[in-house]
């Protein structure tokens, strides 16, 4: 086909996500290699959001793409109850970069089925049947992990399942006290959170659910002494704490993991997306030991015709591999540094710019119509004169690809990326703020 070929029979037989399908105009992609891919009309583009947030170490990985090979030419599939060696290797690499406390690994297709077996596990284990989650969040769009989630995107799954209950994130830059620290933040989140528990019944809690960061509702970095005090909670009720490192996994922050930037141990980890890096779809939770344990004589009721698919767990094994080889996590450090200055100067020189987060390569420009009211650039949930899509539409025009959510515009580049292709991006984004200062103010 050619590439409007592509687009059109894309757009005629195609349901794409999260959109309306009217007036849809795909970019039809010929090749890629490392953060840039190409159309059919050979213009370039820079992949500034790893594609979903999930395409760390970028296109054309070799290591990634012979290691799948390879087990295609020793079998493409095996059931979930036969032994696969890439399967068994994988589960046994990631719980040597877990804590000490966890056990073992169950593997799922996504980040969504993840969050679903990691909510029924904990429901299982407890004999609870409440699960807390944050407003500001997305799990998944399946009915459970849709009912976790706390955004607008929770709406069309509503009425929703009895028992999944709302608190609110540590969102410091939108909350109305005046803190005197960010310390004392993390204290209110807590108590406030510990309140809300006793309130619905603690011992009717089965789980805490985060995504360690807050990732699509804004990279919402938490007070340093938040997650530790919602461990405690965790531990004074018996609530199994249950970190959704979906999109924080494996590198995104600086760390492997996300909760690694806060000294705590989870009693189960929801992951997909940087574990294989998109080059085959998988997913997982790693559980505790104790939790572990009880399985060993209670009967394990998850169950997936594709949980650790051989494919995608021998894209796994060659990822995990890589992040080691190719000093990714020094990477995103070094260049994780250079984004987070420049995005702090841009809040500086710009009044659409109210605040800026980032930790890693994960981070988010939060536009404003006013920096003294916090006014944001369009209301939550809406966006009526659609200002966000022509926010995106300067940025595409300067081949500068991304996603925006609410007011935020998203800047999680490949881990792979170099602080030379960082900056040559960053001048579109100064460019876009600027026209928005002008125009959309």
């Amino acid at each position: 086909m050619t590439g409007e070929e592509i687009k059109s029979t894309s757009v005629q037989y195609n349901m794409q996500s999260w959109s309306k399908q009217k007036g849809i105009n795909p970019i039809s992609v010929e090749k890629a290699e490392g953060i840039y891919f190409w159309d059919y009309e050979g213009t370039r583009y820079s992949d500034m959001s790893s594609q979903l947030v999930n395409l760390n170490v970028g296109f054309g990985n070799k290591d990634i793409a012979d290691a799948i090979k390879k087990q295609v030419d020793q079998y493409c599939f095996v059931g979930p109850s036969y032994g696969a060696e890439s399967r068994a290797t994988l589960a046994k690499m990631l719980i040597d970069l877990m804590p000490d406390n966890m056990g073992k690994v169950f593997f799922t297709n996504a980040g969504a089925d993840a969050n679903e077996n990691a909510i029924k596990m904990a429901r299982m284990y407890t004999g609870r049947n409440k699960v807390f989650s944050r407003y500001r969040s997305y799990h998944g769009s399946s009915f459970g992990a849709g009912n976790l989630t706390g955004e607008p995107r929770r709406y069309a799954l509503e009425p929703g399942i009895p028992g999944f209950v709302k608190f609110f994130d540590p969102y410091i830059y939108r909350e109305p006290i005046k803190f005197e620290s960010e310390e004392a933040a993390g204290d209110y989140y807590v108590a406030k959170l510990r309140e809300q528990i006793i309130y619905e019944g603690s011992d009717s809690v089965a789980a805490i659910v985060m995504e360690t960061i807050t990732g699509s509702n804004g990279i919402i970095i938490p007070p340093k002494n938040y997650m530790p005090g919602v461990r405690k909670i965790c531990d004074d009720f018996g609530i199994m704490m249950i970190c959704d490192e979906v999109m924080t996994g494996f590198g995104r922050t600086g760390k492997m993991f996300g909760f690694e930037n806060f000294d705590v141990k989870p009693d189960i980890v929801s992951f997909a997306k940087g574990v294989t890096c998109g080059y085959v779809p998988l997913g997982g939770c790693v559980i505790s030991k104790k939790i572990a344990e009880y399985f060993d004589d209670n009967f394990l009721s998850c169950g997936l015709t594709y949980s650790g698919h051989p494919l995608g767990c021998a894209a796994g094994v060659a990822c995990v591999n890589f992040y080691e080889k190719a000093n990714i996590l020094e990477n995103v450090n070094k260049v994780g540094a250079v984004l987070k200055s420049r995005l702090e100067e841009f809040r500086d020189k710009y009044a659409c710019v109210g605040d800026v987060r980032a930790i890693g390569l994960f981070s988010a420009i939060e536009l404003v119509k006013d920096k003294t009211t916090k006014e944001a650039l369009v209301p939550y949930g809406k966006d009526p004169e659609g200002i966000m899509g022509k926010i995106l539409g300067l940025l595409k025009q300067r081949q500068f690809m991304t996603y925006t959510h609410e007011n935020m515009v998203f800047i999680c580049p490949p881990l792979i990326i170099t602080e030379e292709q960082l900056l040559e991006e960053l001048v579109k984004v100064d460019e876009v703020l600027a026209i928005i200062d002008k125009e959309f103010l």
